[in-house]
């Protein structure tokens, strides 16, 4: 049985008029299953979380300069909170610093010299599990799959409060 095959169809088939929310519940299902399938090989074989990797890489893009912590949580989608206790605990494993600055009320964050040996090595096993999933897309579906999202994309933030409620 194929991949495409497994996901199910939570629809049972509904007919070309729930074509709209057919879509949502395809793409709902592949991101979850793509989520479930990466964040379980991080526990698995890195002992780690999808939201540690997520600030470990947001902080190796940032680079020496590192990052304010509410640009953290900016870039992750989280609550400030949520970024002050991932940081707390990768702090603790030696990952990342506190950087001084001039304003005491803003604290940067960067990664250390094992921090960025560590999220090296996941980054690679995140970027073979990333093309294992999409092993069975041709060149071309894959870039054609990339034009229509990046479309699906520009449609969603271009849709009205109006437009949700019509």
């Amino acid at each position: 049985m194929s991949a495409a095959a497994a996901l199910p169809d939570r629809l049972g088939g509904a007919p070309d008029g729930k074509r709209s929310l057919r879509l949502w519940l395809r793409l709902l299902t592949c991101a979850t299953t793509i989520e479930r399938t990466i964040a379980q090989r991080l526990r698995d074989e890195f002992g780690s979380t999808l939201p540690r990797f997520d600030m470990l890489s947001a902080l190796d893009r940032a680079g020496e300069a590192g990052l304010t912590m509410g640009a953290v949580s900016r870039m992750l989608m989280v609550s400030n909170g949520n970024v002050t206790g991932l940081a707390a605990r990768l702090k603790a494993d030696g990952l990342i610093e506190a950087m001084s600055g001039t304003d005491r009320r803003v604290q940067r964050v960067r990664l250390t010299p094992p921090g960025r040996a560590r999220f090296a090595a996941m980054a690679i096993a995140h970027e073979r599990w990333i093309e294992a999933l999409f092993a069975d897309l041709t060149e071309a579906e894959a870039e054609a799959l990339t034009r229509l999202l990046e479309r699906t994309k520009g449609s969603l933030h271009a849709t009205t409060p109006e437009e949700l409620n019509g």
